[in-house]
């Protein structure tokens, strides 16, 4: 009988760094603005995504250094996954924590890094820079509440 793979088998906290990186399936979605309603909790994603954002490979430009470039980047970690509840909801990170499996078209499941654009689950082709904007705020003219949806199949 096979072994099952790691993410079936040991929780966040004990994969490797590889097997941690090898969890992002490159949607992007975690890569955009959002603004957070003070009073209500609620998260409003854009269409606007980070300086370092490569829009077509869906990948951070510079992943290593980005929090010299972007000081308030989030590193997800174990011990953080809990408490971002902006975190797409078909996020690998974000499913795994809650007890769910990966999605179907997640490529550690299809062997193709490309099956989450396949899936119409990536940001690719949907988004602008933050560099063009004029001012921070006008994020909000770019509002996208559709990357709220679950976009997992289950």
């Amino acid at each position: 009988m096979a072994e099952r793979p790691f993410w079936e088998r040991k929780t966040l906290a004990e994969m490797t760094q590889a097997e941690w990186e090898s969890l992002c399936d490159g949607c992007g979605l975690c890569c955009l603005v959002r603004f957070e309603d003070e009073l209500s909790g609620d998260i409003t994603p854009t269409r606007v995504h980070c300086k370092l954002f490569d829009p077509h490979a869906c990948r951070c430009r510079d992943y290593e250094n980005r929090k010299t470039h972007v000081p308030d980047c989030i590193k997800l970690t174990p011990g953080n996954v809990d408490d971002l509840n902006w975190m797409p909801k078909s996020c690998a990170y974000r499913r795994l924590n809650e007890g769910k499996p990966l999605p179907r078209w997640h490529y550690l499941i299809t062997g193709d890094p490309e099956s989450v654009h396949s899936a119409g689950v990536s940001v690719r082709g949907q988004t602008i820079s933050e560099l063009v904007l004029d001012d921070p705020e006008d994020a909000l003219d770019f509002e996208a509440p559709e990357f709220l949806i679950d976009r997992s199949d289950d």
